[in-house]
């Protein structure tokens, strides 16, 4: 039964005592190398059958949901990779593509703000992807990869092979560390190549989402145009990163129920009853989002945006409110003295702006009075 108190881990701010075959990733920060460690070693439990996370829409949705808010109690950056390998492989058994094997490390880089893209070229050898990519979650770590591209007939979703195992195997790229562009004669040659300098974050400093420069990278087209966003596992894959922010926001929550155990004031337990209600509140709509997805997988209710629009808001709305209620109840001694709070903390504030907030609310009003949704 899911707990709104956050347990504790005992696991210290940066993975001590975990090494994985994310130790041999030469790039990255030490922040990314840290929560590279906790994802792998998630990712190598779920391929040797030591961890079970279901697929969405199985009759265990719920049970995927709180595989991934467990995750992000531990550590948010470590989940939000784990979040894209998750649903990576998704997308591959939805849309036909070869599986997940094992020793490999997915990513889903989706991501299309304005400026440059990838585009995808046929030529007689298969599909070449080039151009730049922003937002590329585990950019040092992952082995492979999901994203989308411009072709001639339009959007398109392709797998590649990042060449991180490569980087590893091989030294780098050239005698370069992974990720090291290694200037304009580097960029020319194949490959994916990080581009140094465009993630600076401090808040998810440890999801590595730098922008992924691609020359000539050889793809697999997976399913047909558009075929990524209008699948029914789209809008499940949605409600599964408000899964994270549930974690990361009962983590966030530790710090002010550990402070009330140890010696409880009236102040401090109205702080932590207005906590738990919110975290109560959105364990039950993530459940109640499951037990949806599972009764109707393929969404021939047309239901599907409508409950990952309202899911995603009202989980954006809970973390933003515990991150200032926590605060208020807390003062600055946590946020100064203790790291994995003030870390998690900064990660969550960063993380919850997925949610695209008057723009998603928008988008939410249009389909409950106007759209699929009405009347809903």
């Amino acid at each position: 039964m899911q707990q709104t108190r956050p347990p504790s881990t005992g696991r210290g701010p940066a993975g001590d005592g975990i090494a994985t075959n994310a130790d041999a990733h030469l790039g990255g920060t030490p922040a990314a190398r840290a929560a590279a460690n906790v994802f792998t070693r998630h990712v190598d439990a779920v391929a040797a059958g030591e961890t079970d996370v279901p697929l969405p829409g199985g009759g265990r949705t719920a049970e995927r949901f709180e595989a991934l808010a467990a995750a992000a109690r531990e550590d948010l950056c470590a989940a939000r990779l784990l979040e894209g390998h998750l649903d990576a492989a998704a997308i591959l058994a939805e849309l036909g593509g070869e599986p997940v094997g094992p020793g490999q490390y997915w990513a889903v880089w989706a991501a299309e703000p304005p400026g440059s893209g990838l585009t995808a070229t046929r030529t007689a050898d298969g599909w070449v992807l080039d151009g730049l990519k922003k937002y590329c979650s585990g950019a040092h770590t992952c082995t492979h990869a999901l994203v989308t591209a411009r072709a001639e007939d339009g959007r398109r979703l392709f797998a590649v092979r990042t060449g991180v195992s490569d980087d590893v195997l091989d030294g780098g790229l050239s005698g370069a560390p992974p990720g090291n562009s290694g200037g304009p004669e580097s960029e020319a040659r194949p490959g994916c190549r990080p581009v140094p300098g465009t993630w600076r974050a401090v808040g998810m400093e440890g999801s590595d989402s730098p922008d992924v420069r691609f020359t000539q990278v050889p793809a697999t087209a997976v399913g047909d145009v558009e075929a990524y966003v209008r699948r029914p596992g789209f809008q499940h894959g949605g409600v599964g990163v408000a899964a994270c922010w549930y974690g990361g926001a009962q983590a966030v929550a530790r710090v002010l129920f550990e402070r009330a155990a140890r010696r409880g004031d009236p102040f401090t337990d109205a702080h932590v009853g207005a906590v738990d209600l919110r975290l109560h509140t959105a364990w039950t709509v993530l459940r109640r989002a499951a037990e949806e997805i599972d009764a109707d997988p393929l969404d021939r209710a047309g239901t599907a945006a409508v409950r990952a629009l309202r899911v995603r808001a009202l989980l954006a709305q809970t973390c933003a409110e515990v991150l200032d209620e926590v605060g208020r109840a807390t003062g600055a001694g946590p946020l100064c003295h203790d790291e994995r709070h003030a870390r998690t903390a900064a990660d969550l504030a960063v993380y919850i702006r997925q949610h695209h907030a008057e723009r998603d609310l928008a988008a939410l009003g249009e389909a409950v009075t106007r759209g699929a949704g009405a009347g809903r």
